[in-house]
């Protein structure tokens, strides 16, 4: 190699010994340079602590405020399941009550006064009975007696039903019987009442059952089909569907320093309006 040039010269033992050291101290600390990034993680551990705490809060917090809104929403599920069961109660109801509009009971025969025929027996008792001309004749579907029969003489016999062909002859003979009453033959008294559902006439002796507040109140009134009441106070008329809430009415207008009367005691069944 040319005197002067010291480009390509190799660096002597002591140089290399050097440069040995160096690489040596830089593998034992590396520089913060080739040194990774330090960690985003440096919260301390009470730090951390503390915020574990409040995500365990929180999370109890969401999981009590779905727990609520489950309830709730249960709730008002079930509320309208109740609603849509009362509304098809009142439907069936309804249905059976329409499907009993032409029917009729007659209550005070004798047992088997009617032989063996009953059908021939009404057609040619009852215009005789209610004193009426119908036209044109009478015409049945079906007649028979209600329930069991008796087992002791003595038991009050058991009540006519009889589905009529025409509901105008229906009608013709109930209204007959609400203007004269208890209608006679010879010693009997037969009444007529309409045929109703098992709500329906539960409903309507409730209704019936406050006829002697009513009467005490001096209030006038009067109960429809299938079961409503009508009622004329101080000249202002209302109409009830509920007796809880008739009754309810009542005990307002009673005057606190008369006692009232008992109406727990209904009357008989299909009782006429006053």
């Amino acid at each position: 190699m040319p005197r002067g040039k010291t480009a390509g010269k190799v660096p002597g033992k002591p140089a290399r010994q050097l440069l040995f050291s160096e690489a040596l101290r830089q593998q034992k600390h590396p520089s913060t340079a080739d040194s990774p990034p330090p960690s985003h993680n440096t919260m301390s551990d009470y730090t951390q602590g503390v915020s574990m705490d409040r995500i365990l809060q929180e999370k109890s917090a969401v999981g009590r405020k779905l727990e609520v809104a489950a309830v709730e929403s249960q709730a008002a599920l079930q509320t309208d399941r109740d609603q849509e069961l009362l509304y098809l109660r009142s439907k069936l109801t309804d249905l059976e009550d329409r499907s009993r509009r032409n029917n009729i009971r007659f209550l005070g025969f004798p047992e088997g006064i009617e032989g063996t025929d009953i059908l021939s027996y009404l057609r040619d008792t009852l215009p005789k009975l209610a004193d009426i001309t119908i036209d044109p004749p009478l015409e049945f579907q079906r007649a028979h007696r209600l329930g069991l029969k008796r087992q002791n003489e003595k038991d009050r016999p058991r009540p006519i039903i009889a589905c009529f062909l025409r509901h105008e002859q229906v009608r013709q003979l109930l209204q007959m019987s609400r203007r004269q009453g208890p209608l006679r033959l010879g010693s009997l008294e037969i009444r007529l009442s309409a045929d109703f559902s098992k709500e329906t006439a539960d409903q309507r002796r409730a209704f019936l059952s406050l006829r002697p507040l009513l009467r005490q109140l001096d209030v006038k009134f009067g109960l429809f089909e299938p079961a409503r009441m009508w009622i004329t106070n101080n000249g202002e008329s209302q109409t009830f569907y509920d007796p809880e809430d008739l009754k309810s009415f009542l005990e307002g207008l009673h005057d606190p320093t008369q006692p009232m009367e008992s109406a727990t005691q209904p009357p008989p069944r299909h009782t006429e309006p006053n």
